[in-house]
C-alpha cells in the first residue's frame, strides 16, 4: 500500500488540471465530483496508508519513494521524492481528511457562486500544495508546495477579485509572507553551501557532525528558517495578513487556518528539529515569540465583532502556543496541538459560516442573538469547538492537547516560569473570548430571523469535526489521568522524545493541572457575567474613554498595521512617485522612441505605387549583382 504513495497528493493536482481544462464546460455536480471527490479519494488512500504503515511498519519506520530526478546540475540532485514518517503520516491524515471534509461542506456552501470550477481547482491546487510540502524528502521540493500554497491563498483570499478590498487582502497576504519566504531561501542556499545537499534527512545527520551548539552558522540558519516560518504561520511581526484573509470564502478560512496555510512554519521548524536544536537563540526566540503573539492575538480577538476576525485572531494565538511548544523542546506536543487545532478550528469556520448564511450574511456578532433554539445543530456543534478551544477539563480534546504543552513548558530545560504564565494567562483569555462568542451569538434577545436552515451536506462535516473536536485528544493524557501516550510513543522516530517526563509529574503536575482548569473555567464564567448577564456594564465600560482607547487599540491587532503603513509602505509609495522616471525607464523609453521613429522613417517607402516598389527592387538586384561581380 505504500507505493501508492505519490497518488495521495497527484489526485488532488489531477483535479486541479481537469478543472482548469474542462470546468467551464461540465455541470456544477461533475465539478464537486472532481474537486471533491479527487480529495475524498486521496483521504481514504491516506487512511488505507496510515493503517498499513501502522501494522506493518518499514524499517527505521522511514519509507522513501523517488518518482524521478527533478534537475542535476553542478552537484546539485533534487528528485520529486516524498518521505513517509510518524510526522509527515499525521499531517497527511489531517490535511486529507480536514480537506476532504471543507470541499464536501463547499460543495453546497458555494453553489450559487461564479466561478464554482475555479474555486474547486484552486481548493484542489491548495490541497495537493500542502501535501508535497510535508512530503518532500528535499528542501527545494518543500520549497516548491510552500510557494504553492502562497498563491492558492492570495488565488482563494481574492477569490470575489471584483470587490477592491478583496484584492487588497489578497496582495497583502502575499506580499507579508514572501518576506518570510525570502529568508527562507536564504536558509536553504545557506544550508546548501555548507553540506552540499538539500536532502531533509542528510542535513538533520550531517548538521551535528559540523556545527557545534550555539555556532553562528547553525544559529543564522535556524533563524532565517525561523523567519520564513514567522510569514507561513503568521506569527509576530508577520501576523497582519491572517486578518485580512477573512475576505476570501468561509470554506478558505477553513482551510487556510485549519490544517493547511499557517500550519506551515510549524511542520518547518518540527522537520528540522535537529537544526534548531544547534541553536539554543533560536529556540528561545522561537518560545518569546510564541508567548508574546497568543497573548497579544487573544487580546485582539476579545475586542472583534466580527464572528470570522475573532477565529482569525484566535488561530495566531494557537499557533503561538504551538511555537511555545515547539521553543521549549516539546515537539511532539507541538504536533498534538496542530492535531487537534485543525479540528475544532475547521469546526468552528464551517460553523460560521452556516450561521453567517442563515442570518443574511451578517458577521457582526452584536447584530446576532438567540439563535440557538433557530439553529440547533449550529448551536450544539459551534459550543463544542469552543469547548475544545477554550481546554474545558476532561471532556474535550482541546484541553490535553493545551495541558500538555503547559507542562512541558514548565517542566522542560528549556521552559521557564514566565513562559508558562503566559501560557496560562493565554488560556484564561482564549476561553474569555471564544464563550464571548458563543454569549452574544446564541444567546440573549432574538435580533435576527433565520433566512435558510442548513442542508444535510452542510450539517454532516460540522458533526464529524465535533466528535473529533472532542475525542480525539484521548491519545495522549497526563500521569494523574491515565497517563496514556499513543500519539507521543508514534512520533518517538520522527521527532525527539519530551525532555520531562510525565512520570516526573507527581503532586506538580496536579497542582500545575487544577491550575490549568480552573483558569480555564474561569474564563467561561467571566465571559457569562461580561457578556451576558452584566452585559450592559461592560458596554458601558467600553464606551468609556479609556474603554475606547484600549477596545481600538486592541482591536488594530495593536497597532501593526498602523506602524508598517506608516514606517515601511507610505516611504516606499513616496520613493516609487519620485522614481517613477528614473534611468531604467529611460532604457526602455528609448528603445520604444527609436522603434517609433524607425517605423515612421519606413512608413515614406509605402506609397502603395507598385511601379515604385517594382523600380526598387531592380535597383537593389543591380546592386547585389555589383557586389557579387566586383567584391
Amino acid at each position: 500500500m505504500l507505493e501508492l504513495l505519490w497518488l495521495i497528493p497527484a489526485l488532488p493536482f489531477a483535479g486541479f488540471i481537469a478543472l482548469v481544462i474542462a470546468g467551464q464546460r461540465i455541470p456544477r455536480q461533475g465539478v464537486a465530483l472532481v474537486g471533491a471527490g479527487s480529495v475524498g479519494v486521496s483521504a481514504v488512500l491516506a487512511a488505507l496508508t496510515a493503517i498499513s504503515f501502522i501494522t506493518s511498519p518499514p524499517a527505521g519506520h522511514v519509507f522513501s519513494q523517488n518518482l524521478w530526478t527533478w534537475m542535476e546540475v553542478a552537484g546539485l540532485k533534487t528528485g520529486i521524492s516524498f518521505v513517509l514518517d510518524p510526522l509527515s503520516l499525521i499531517m497527511l491524515l489531517v490535511i486529507t481528511s480536514v480537506g476532504f471534509l471543507i470541499h464536501l461542506y463547499s460543495v453546497e456552501y458555494m453553489k450559487e457562486e461564479e466561478g464554482y470550477s475555479r474555486f474547486f481547482a484552486y481548493m484542489n491546487l491548495f490541497v495537493g500544495s500542502m501535501l508535497t510540502l510535508v512530503l518532500a524528502d528535499n528542501l527545494l521540493l518543500l520549497y516548491l508546495g510552500w510557494e504553492g500554497v502562497g498563491l492558492c491563498s492570495y488565488l482563494l483570499i481574492g477569490f470575489w477579485y471584483t470587490d477592491p478590498e478583496n484584492g487588497y487582502a489578497s496582495r497583502k497576504a502575499f506580499i507579508v509572507t514572501r518576506i518570510g519566504d525570502v529568508a527562507l531561501a536564504l536558509g536553504i542556499f545557506l544550508l546548501y553551501t555548507q553540506f552540499r545537499t538539500l536532502q531533509i534527512q542528510e542535513l538533520m545527520q550531517q548538521a551535528p557532525l559540523h556545527w557545534k551548539t550555539g555556532s553562528v552558522l547553525a544559529t543564522t540558519a535556524a533563524f532565517l528558517l525561523l523567519a520564513g516560518a514567522l510569514g507561513k504561520s503568521a506569527q509576530i511581526p508577520l501576523q497582519t495578513w491572517l486578518p485580512d484573509a477573512m475576505a476570501g470564502p468561509t470554506p478558505v478560512s477553513a482551510l487556510i487556518h485549519a490544517a493547511t496555510m499557517v500550519t506551515a512554519g510549524v511542520y518547518l521548524i518540527a522537520r528540522t528539529n535537529v537544526l534548531f536544536s544547534l541553536a539554543p537563540a533560536a529556540m528561545t526566540a522561537t518560545a518569546i515569540i510564541g508567548a508574546v503573539t497568543l497573548l497579544l492575538a487573544g487580546c485582539s480577538a476579545l475586542m472583534q465583532q466580527d464572528i470570522k476576525r475573532v477565529l482569525a485572531y484566535s488561530t495566531i494565538s494557537q499557533i503561538g502556543y504551538m511555537f511555545l511548544a515547539l521553543g521549549v523542546g516539546a515537539w511532539s506536543a507541538a504536533m498534538f496541538h496542530f492535531m487537534v487545532h485543525a479540528f475544532f478550528k475547521a469546526l468552528l469556520f464551517l460553523a460560521a459560516g452556516v450561521i453567517i448564511a442563515s442570518v443574511h450574511h451578517e458577521r457582526d456578532m452584536i447584530k446576532m442573538g438567540g439563535l440557538r433554539k433557530q439553529l440547533p445543530v449550529a448551536f450544539w456543534t459551534f459550543l463544542a469547538g469552543s469547548a475544545s478551544l477554550s481546554a474545558i477539563p476532561l471532556v474535550t480534546a482541546g484541553f490535553y492537547s493545551k495541558e500538555f504543552i503547559l507542562w512541558q513548558t514548565w517542566a522542560s530545560p528549556s521552559g521557564s516560569r514566565w513562559l508558562w504564565m503566559a501560557g496560562v494567562t493565554g488560556a484564561f483569555v482564549t476561553s474569555l473570548y471564544t464563550f464571548r462568542m458563543v454569549f452574544l451569538i446564541f444567546y440573549g434577545e432574538e435580533k435576527v430571523k433565520v433566512s435558510e436552515n442548513p442542508s444535510m451536506s452542510l450539517k454532516v462535516p460540522l458533526v464529524i469535526l465535533a466528535v473529533l473536536s472532542l475525542f480525539s485528544g484521548f491519545v495522549e493524557t497526563p500521569q494523574t489521568l491515565g497517563e496514556l501516550s499513543l500519539f507521543t510513543d508514534f512520533m518517538r522516530t520522527a521527532l525527539p522524545a519530551p525532555s520531562s517526563s510525565s512520570a516526573a509529574q507527581g503532586s506538580a503536575g496536579l497542582s500545575l493541572l487544577v491550575i490549568a482548569s480552573l483558569v480555564s473555567l474561569a474564563g467561561v464564567w467571566a465571559a457569562y457575567l461580561l457578556f451576558l448577564r452584566h452585559r450592559a456594564f461592560t458596554e458601558a465600560v467600553a464606551l468609556s474613554g479609556p474603554g475606547k482607547i484600549l477596545s481600538r487599540f486592541w482591536s488594530s491587532g495593536w497597532g501593526f498595521d498602523w506602524l508598517y503603513a506608516r514606517a515601511i509602505v507610505r516611504p516606499f509609495l513616496w520613493i516609487v512617485r519620485i522614481n517613477r522616471d528614473d534611468f531604467i525607464d529611460l532604457i526602455y523609453g528609448g528603445t520604444a522612441w527609436y522603434s517609433g521613429q524607425t517605423y515612421r522613417f519606413l512608413s515614406f517607402t509605402q506609397s502603395g505605387n507598385v511601379r515604385w516598389y517594382a523600380a526598387v527592387l531592380a535597383f537593389g538586384a543591380v546592386i547585389l549583382l555589383a557586389l557579387v561581380v566586383f567584391v
